[in-house]
């Protein structure tokens, strides 16, 4: 029988092996960077890399060892790329920058456009986070929204983009790619959705309601209490509570704020309706001017990726190798482009840390196309 102790000692002395040939390697790379660094070459050379995989795929021996040597080299090979854009920025070459530190963003006396009318959780959102004196006006949808602040007649927009029950809002990520604005902070809002009603209303009354999909989505366990309400769909929440108000049928209910109700004169027909008791909205704050303030904490980006095996993965290790802590990751369909996807990252970091300019020097350079969409400070609720 074989002596397993022994086979252990074995492999000891395989990885010592492994290990010194390792760091040889790395040694020989180190020496690639600087070549590259003096003569401008970039890192990355993917029919090198192909090729040179291949040839080490065909030393192998068995089908199994093959693939295991393509895995191992590729991984190999993107540690070699990731100690190369260390090398890169340990030698202050600097990738173009975008975007400017400031101190503070400019928060008094500046045009704000939202989404929706007064009474609904976007403007909420705005009044916590721009708490000085400000021209405030709103719109009809995210994309006007958009277009305001794109055609220089506000300065920022504030729009959500995360519910903690309904999920993502996909539209205002698909936006963010379109529009050439940049995300400069964040507001989260707890949603304590009620059911609005004429006064005088009861339960008993209502036969319609209104309400903002998410808002439906989010008090879904209340609506299936009952089955015989006709759900109506509205563009936003206080859109809905202003429908109910101008309609004056008693039958008509809106699932919205209280703020709203007050706004509108409606009386609260129930409350505690969402079955997630800690529901928040995160709303994002964008500008058309590429700044970030000084004590920013978190990056988004987006990029978008070759339609094969490793692809995703190889673009995360940057984050992960360079020590960040990956947030949240969305995907969104590629428009034109049947079963492809553009990938949205958030992480925490700022845009001054060498870690953090490592990382995106290797997606920038590995991606088939890569943005920031903001590095911003995150407000806690």
């Amino acid at each position: 029988m074989i002596d397993l102790l022994d086979c252990r000692r074995e492999i000891d002395e395989i990885d010592n092996e492994i290990i010194r040939l390792f760091e040889k390697r790395m040694k020989v790379c180190e020496d690639v960077a600087e070549y590259k660094i003096a003569t401008g070459k970039k890192v990355l050379d993917p029919e090198r890399e192909h090729s040179k995989i291949q040839a080490l795929r065909e030393k192998a021996h068995g089908d199994f060892n093959a693939l295991g040597a393509q895995e191992l080299f590729q991984q190999i090979m993107a540690i070699s790329r990731k100690r190369q854009y260390q090398l890169l920025t340990e030698h202050g070459v600097e990738e173009e920058k975008d975007y400017e530190m400031v101190d503070e963003l400019p928060l008094e006396n500046v045009s704000v456009v939202f989404q929706g009318v007064e009474g609904a959780y976007s403007y909420a959102a705005m009044r916590a986070y721009f708490e000085g004196k400000i021209n405030s006006y709103h719109v009809k949808t995210w994309r006007d929204a958009m277009e305001e602040v794109a055609g220089g007649r506000a300065d920022y927009a504030v729009l959500p983009i995360e519910n903690s029950t309904a999920g993502i809002v996909a539209d205002i990520y698909d936006l963010l790619t379109e529009y050439q604005l940049y995300i400069v902070g964040e507001q989260p809002v707890r949603v304590d959705h009620v059911l609005l009603g004429l006064p005088g209303a009861s339960l008993d009354d209502v036969k319609k309601v209104y309400s903002h999909p998410q808002g439906l989505a989010q008090c879904s366990k209340f609506l299936e209490e009952h089955p015989q309400w006709e759900k109506v769909k509205e563009i936003n929440t206080a859109g809905a509570a202003k429908k109910v108000q101008e309609e004056q049928d008693k039958t008509h209910a809106a699932i919205a704020s209280r703020e709203a109700g007050k706004v509108f004169g409606l009386q609260v027909l129930a409350e505690n309706i969402c079955h997630n008791g800690q529901n928040v909205t995160r709303f994002i704050i964008v500008s058309r001017n590429p700044v970030y303030v000084k004590k920013a904490n978190k990056i988004s980006v987006c990029f978008e990726l070759l339609h094969s095996s490793g692809t995703l993965y190889n673009m995360l290790s940057h984050i992960i190798y360079n020590g960040l802590n990956m947030t949240k990751i969305e995907s969104r369909p590629i428009p034109g482009k049947n079963w492809e996807y553009r990938f949205f990252v958030d992480f925490e970091g700022n845009l001054e840390e060498s870690a953090v300019k490592n990382a995106l020097r290797g997606l920038q350079a590995e991606a088939n196309r890569m943005r920031v969409l903001g590095c911003y400070a995150v407000t806690m609720e």
